[in-house]
């Protein structure tokens, strides 16, 4: 590991600089991928990694990947990055603080002249949070070989815009073919996105794994009927049949109690008017846990519990499985360099399993790859209250410098 130092204001100041594109009134980000705003910060990203001299790809899916050159050209190079993109009300960490972090990396390497063994390649993954276009993790997802390109190209968002669509309309669309772009390893800088590290007072998490997690989209159909003349005994009203749904989603996770989740976080009702019992409900299901099995019981305790509510009160229904993602565990090079570096900097660590979803899940089936965790003060994310101190930031990003220094160091011949 060498004593080279990132700079903390500058990459504060990055941060800072990126927030205004889709910033929103309450201090938060709306930067749905693929929107103007999302091609707003894809320009202002290549504009800095070409000004460093990094060769930047594009591939088919909107995926961006910076090449700065090391000494062994015939090394696979070593990955950083995270995502851009943001939730309808994001915040100004969430995936950002990784991809501004790889930057700063490569700045603080150029300033210093310092040459890697391997080349290193900073990442923009299209499509991480799933808010505009489902599932989540799309980009990455393809890159994996998890989806099809078609089937991507093919997702559609509320207003019926396809993702291939979006895609051209911001002149993302690269040559590269999906996974064309090769890398050796992998490092992600995110937020923990929860309260663990600030409530026992560790500065860096030292990520073992991702959980599993299933993403559905339910449809529950009834009868739609006037409100004051229909007896009770005689509705088929869809949203009574969603409420149980939703309690049986609770139940379920709460069944697996401590590590497991559920949740229904979207739900659309039709015709959606005061006087009207609900004909039609669409909604989804988010289920997630670290072990396999729990997750099979959990979905088969969806299953059951629609089976039920349909049968129950003369609805159909349909249940779609629109992601799964299993359980990851984390390379233990990786785990091992990001140790290192965290011991390096004096930080308190805490060994943890992320409860979000993360690229790095889908890129870890693919190379040795993990994740460095900085602290989210209360725990908030998805939320434009979402906030990590300067100093944590800059620790995350010192961290990831010198993680990927060392695993270079150990696991790249030199040329």
């Amino acid at each position: 590991m060498s004593n080279l130092t990132i700079d903390a204001e500058r990459l504060w100041d990055s941060l800072t600089e990126t927030a205004a594109i889709g910033a929103t009134p309450d201090g938060g980000i709306a930067r749905l991928t693929l929107s103007e705003d999302d091609r707003r910060v894809r320009d202002w990203l290549r504009a800095r990694v070409e000004a460093l001299g990094c060769t930047l790809t594009v591939d088919a899916v909107g995926n961006m990947f910076a090449l700065r050159p090391g000494r062994n050209p015939d090394a696979k190079p070593i990955a950083m990055g995270s995502h851009l993109d943001t939730q309808p009300t994001g915040g100004k960490f969430d995936g950002v603080l990784g991809v501004l972090a790889g930057l700063e990396v490569l700045r603080t390497l150029d300033g210093a002249g310092y040459v890697t063994e391997a080349p290193l390649l900073l990442v923009n993954w299209t499509n991480e949070e799933g808010s505009r276009f489902a599932p989540a993790m799309l980009g990455s997802g393809v890159y994996a070989g998890i989806y099809g390109d078609a089937w991507a190209e093919a997702r559609a968002d509320s207003a019926g815009t396809t993702f291939g669509a979006a895609l051209d309309a911001i002149g993302y669309r690269g040559a590269a073919a999906p996974g064309a772009v090769p890398f050796g390893a992998m490092f992600e800088l995110h937020i923990e996105q929860g309260p663990i590290l600030e409530a026992e007072g560790a500065g860096i998490g030292i990520v073992q794994g991702v959980q599993g997690m299933r993403w559905f989209e339910v449809t529950l159909e009834g009868q739609a009927a006037h409100t004051g003349s229909t007896p009770m005994p005689m509705r088929r009203n869809a949203l009574l049949g969603a409420a149980r749904l939703v309690e049986a989603v609770d139940a379920a996770a709460l069944a697996h109690a401590p590590d497991a989740v559920g949740t229904v976080g979207h739900l659309a009702v039709s015709p959606n008017s005061n006087n009207v019992i609900p004909g039609h409900v669409f909604l989804t299901v988010d289920l997630r846990h670290p072990e396999e099995a729990v997750l099979d019981a959990m979905e088969a305790a969806l299953r059951d519990a629609l089976d039920r509510v349909t049968v129950g009160l003369s609805l159909t229904g349909r249940l779609q499985a629109i992601a799964r993602t299993a359980p990851v565990a984390f390379d233990p090079d990786c785990i091992a360099s990001v140790r290192r570096a965290a011991e390096k900097g004096g930080h308190a660590t805490r060994d943890m399993v992320s409860g979000a979803g993360h690229d790095a899940a889908h890129v870890a089936r693919l190379v040795p790859t993990t994740m460095v965790f900085v602290p989210s003060a209360g725990g908030l994310s998805h939320n434009p209250a979402e906030s990590t101190a300067p100093a944590e930031c800059a620790s995350g990003a010192q961290v990831l410098l010198d993680a990927v220094l060392d695993y270079d160091a150990r696991h790249t011949p030199a040329a």
